[in-house]
């Protein structure tokens, strides 16, 4: 059997599969977990309504049926009562992502940039991996860089083919760099200040032991990211997407061009790393969020256009089929957010919760302190939002340190840590889905190369967090 020709028999489901069954299961639940809700109380310096520990109680059911069921994906886009963000604004923004890279891959600038930095790189391409992995986590631990780096798919995805790797090397560098930034969040405003705060206590609080887990961590995901590498370039054979090597090359235009590098490419790259630049100086300072982004890439996109002598006609053309290729992509985060819409409706979220609230009451500290670890992990898979989970989960788990001796930041840390962790992988969350979408990455691929290193990150983070309890 050729390589290119996919297996015959049971064939592991597509993402919207995935997630339309996930949607499902999820509204059955609601048929089966008894609704509740904690009472809530506005808090000013979070400005959201925190649940108050101790206040829980059962509510009348509101199990989801097959109508919540269809509408799930539709209010997945723009609910405004679930934990979840909306995911209007998200989905835009990849429109208008997809648009600006289809007017700069138009201008031939990016094929012939990648051919002349490849010709510069000849044998220290692999050097690549931990300095961009390096800046992407340095992004996730300060700002929880997250949905800004479906932007960054398009771009690196080329480069690394073009080095002699493969699509899922570049999809790791991205979300395993940035990921791995949030899962040592240190600084980050939408994780650790809004969970200490939530928390009664400084976000520096803990704050070295995060620094600390977040040069661990890096380094095993650096090293895990460098080996498959290294392993795909010796014998592409070996790459966990061969079977779409072809279809990959073609769609991301890497190895085909032959075009000279010119002065008017060199000013399209300019002006296209200038975009970037500008993104990341507008959401890190001043305030940006997706509705800035996605207007300075569309006018980005405008002025690339005609800077590359595109003309009309081109242009228009070149934006509507960049945003073409990426609609799966906006259509695969409205599902994601469905899931979570389907259980707030359901009224269940605040039942997990106290389910998790009585499990870890009068634990002692290594124990208590490592199944808050565990009930953030599962929370988190319901609750992809960072900062959904923090409101929501630190005023009940957070006080309960008092109890078992342990510091409240320690709380803090496992609920970073954790949502980090599962934030790599969970089919809930917008950032993953999509960016193994753009990455033409089956989604068991990535778990099939992603599983060992989450076993790794595991034992890195409850090792560190036990042994904090006992110092």
């Amino acid at each position: 059997m050729s390589a290119q020709t996919p297996p015959k028999g049971w064939r592991f489901p597509n993402a919207f599969t995935i997630l339309i069954v996930l949607i499902i299961a999820v509204a059955a639940l609601t048929w089966v977990i008894p609704s509740g809700q904690y009472t809530r109380v506005p808090s000013e310096a979070l400005g959201k309504d925190v649940p108050v520990a101790g206040t829980y109680a059962l509510t009348p059911g509101n199990p989801q049926g097959f109508v919540d069921v269809i509408l799930a994906p539709i209010a997945g886009f723009f609910d405004p009562d679930s934990y979840a963000a909306n995911a209007i604004d998200v989905a835009l923004f990849v429109l208008i992502i997809g648009g600006f890279i289809g007017v700069v891959t138009a201008t031939g600038a990016i094929d012939a940039g990648i051919r002349r930095a490849m010709l510069r790189l000849k044998g220290r391409e692999m050097w690549m991996i931990p300095i961009l992995m390096a800046l992407f986590a340095l992004g996730g631990t300060t700002y929880g860089m997250a949905e800004e780096t479906l932007a960054f798919y398009g771009l690196l995805i080329p480069v690394m083919i073009a080095a002699g790797y493969d699509a899922l090397v570049a999809v790791a560098v991205i979300l395993l760099g940035a990921g791995i930034g949030v899962l040592g969040s240190t600084i980050n405003a939408f994780s650790t200040v809004i969970a200490s705060d939530a928390a009664g206590i400084s976000f520096a609080d803990g704050l070295w032991l995060r620094l600390v887990i977040l040069a661990l961590t890096w380094a095993a995901a650096v090293a895990w990211v460098m080996r498959y590498a290294a392993r795909v370039k010796a014998d592409p054979s070996r790459s966990l997407v061969h079977d779409l090597k072809a279809a990959n090359e073609a769609h991301f235009g890497a190895g085909v061009s032959v075009e000279a590098f010119t002065g008017l490419h060199q000013i399209v790259l300019i002006l296209f790393a200038a975009t970037f630049a500008v993104m990341i100086w507008g959401v890190s300072v001043g305030g940006w969020w997706m509705a800035q982004m996605s207007g300075l890439f569309l006018f980005a996109a405008i002025v690339i256009g005609i800077v590359g002598r595109l003309g009309e006609p081109r242009l228009v053309e070149a934006f509507l089929a960049g945003a073409r290729d990426l609609l799966g992509v906006a259509l695969i985060i409205g599902l994601a957010r469905g899931i979570v819409v389907v259980m707030d409706a359901g009224q269940i979220t605040d039942t997990i919760l106290h389910s998790a609230e009585v499990t870890v009451a009068d634990l002692p500290g290594a124990a208590f302190i490592s199944m808050i670890y565990v009930v953030e992990l599962g929370l988190s898979f319901f609750v992809p939002s960072t900062s959904g989970l923090a409101v929501l989960s630190m005023p009940i788990l957070a006080p309960l340190a008092d109890f078992a001796e342990v510091p409240r930041s320690l709380v803090v840390t496992a609920f970073a840590t954790a949502s980090g962790w599962v934030n790599l992988i969970t089919p809930t969350s917008a950032v993953v889905m999509g960016g193994l979408a753009i990455g033409r990455v089956p989604y068991q691929r990535w778990l099939r190369f992603v599983w060992p290193l989450l076993l790794v990150l595991t034992v890195i983070v409850m090792g560190a967090l036990t042994l904090a309890t006992l110092i």
